[in-house]
């Protein structure tokens, strides 16, 4: 039997928290080395319910760690200090992907953190989140079938992901089918090649909860979208649960047949839109807080202001922040969030103020201030306020409601039209996209008198 040094100890948690950042919690200090004896190292934690989570998701990052530290043939294996047991806590044995297997057909590895416990609600996603929340209790009675919609990495694999894990929790014996998209697509020509179309068939057509990722990428494939379209009609008519998500909403997904179109839309279509500055900012703190950090206020506000993309980018940000602390031996504070951010402050444009929005777009739509701010609804009146809207929300830090209350108090979901509108309008309208760049451009150099005109006419522009 050999112990375990203090230093090699330290250099196998430092090696999981650095290489393994999204699985590292801050508990793991409290574990401690057990002996190593022949070629298995023991290690000890504090109660049953660090032992659950050390046995589903820490296994295979501990043996790397461990033979990293040690340059040996190592493995691992944890239990209780004090005695539990997991039968004894009354917690279950940790479902592994053999046990996912055999409740259902994952074809995608589900992420122990993707879990509604974990999902931030905010204004950009909330009829989304609570969509899924209700399909996950009752499948294939409420919203059916449940279309998510938005772009990259703004939070529908995690939905879908905690959809998967509540069906199985409350019911373990659902047959759930999740997968990508390219996947089905790929099983699909296997089965062709190989002449089993009628196990591929059974395969999908006898799922409980049928969820695939990315399914845009149907389009263009006539056999696999045929093939899809009679899946689909069979679970429909079962009154199986179908959960598709895609990166824009059916009728914008080219090449796809107007009858899956169709059918896509039957039952409920969310969009999900990228969070404003409080979601981003509860995003930080409830993804660090699960890896047992607190970060200063001041951090979480800049990394928020400065990551205004989706959670998924957010998340490599603070993965990178943490893992640069660890290197360095040093507290996270406001030097260290803005080199890892490349000092994105120092060197990001002007700082754009409501009042400077109001003071150009007044300026170019020759509207007055007081119009702006007050409850004419005309055509005139309404574009240049929803511009104002729309460039509050790109170019400022103010939440949907702050901005609604610039503009005589509307409140958040009239701020999420207006920005709804110019966008799609900036994407049908090539001469309306640069006018609007123009103003963008114009705000961020600076060049515009500081206070709006209150005295300009009114006069109607497209």
């Amino acid at each position: 039997m050999d112990e375990l040094s203090e230093v090699v100890w330290a250099d196998i948690l430092g090696h999981v928290r650095t290489h393994h950042a999204a699985i590292a919690r801050g508990w793991f200090s409290q574990l401690s080395p057990g002996r190593l004896h022949g070629g298995i190292l023991k290690i000890i934690a504090a109660n049953a319910a660090q032992l659950s989570y050390l046995l589903e998701h820490c296994v295979r990052p501990f043996i790397e760690a461990s033979q990293a530290a040690t340059g040996r043939l190592v493995s691992v294996e944890f239990e209780a200090g004090n005695g539990e047991t997991l039968e004894s806590a009354g917690l279950p044995r940790p479902r592994t992907q053999d046990q996912y297997s055999a409740a259902g057909d994952l074809g995608l590895r589900l992420n122990a953190d993707n879990v509604f416990e974990n999902y931030v609600v905010g204004p950009c996603n909330r009829m989304a989140h609570a969509s899924c929340l209700s399909v996950s209790q009752s499948p294939g009675t409420t919203y059916n079938p449940l279309f998510l919609h938005g772009a990259s990495g703004l939070g529908k694999t995690h939905l879908i992901q905690a959809i998967c894990h509540r069906v199985l929790d409350l019911a373990p014996g659902t047959q759930v089918v999740y997968m990508s998209c390219e996947t089905f697509v790929n099983h699909f020509i296997d089965a062709v090649e190989r002449g089993v179309l009628n196990s591929f068939r059974y395969r999908y057509r006898h799922a409980d909860v049928l969820m695939i990722d990315d399914i845009q990428f149907l389009a263009g494939r006539d056999r696999t979208q045929e093939e899809f379209f009679h899946t689909f009609n069979t679970l429909y008519q079962l009154q199986k649960q179908i959960v598709l998500s895609a990166d824009s909403p059916p009728s914008e997904i080219p090449q796809l047949e107007e009858r899956l179109v169709s059918r896509f839309k039957w039952g409920l279509v969310a969009r999900i839109d990228p969070p404003c500055m409080e979601t981003r900012e509860a995003i930080i703190r409830k993804k660090m807080r699960m890896r047992g950090v607190e970060l200063p206020d001041e951090v979480v506000a800049h990394l928020a202001s400065s990551i205004k993309t989706n959670p998924r980018e957010i998340e490599g940000a603070l993965i990178n922040l943490q893992s640069r602390a660890v290197t360095e031996s040093r507290a996270i504070d406001l030097e260290l969030s803005r080199a890892v951010l490349g000092d994105e402050d120092e060197r990001r444009p002007r700082r754009v103020r409501i009042q400077d929005i109001m003071a150009v777009v007044t300026e170019r739509f020759d509207v007055k201030l007081s119009d702006l701010q007050g409850r004419r609804r005309s055509r005139s009146i309404a574009l240049p306020r929803q511009v104002c809207m729309y460039l509050g929300r790109r170019l400022t830090n103010h939440s949907l409601e702050e901005i609604g209350g610039f503009f005589g108090g509307r409140d958040h979901t009239t701020v999420l039209h207006a920005n709804k509108l110019i966008t799609r309008r900036c994407e049908e309208e090539p001469e309306f996209n640069r006018r609007i760049s123009e103003v963008e451009e114009t705000l961020l150099k600076g060049g515009f008198s500081e206070q709006p005109s209150a005295s300009r006419s009114v006069t109607t522009r497209g």
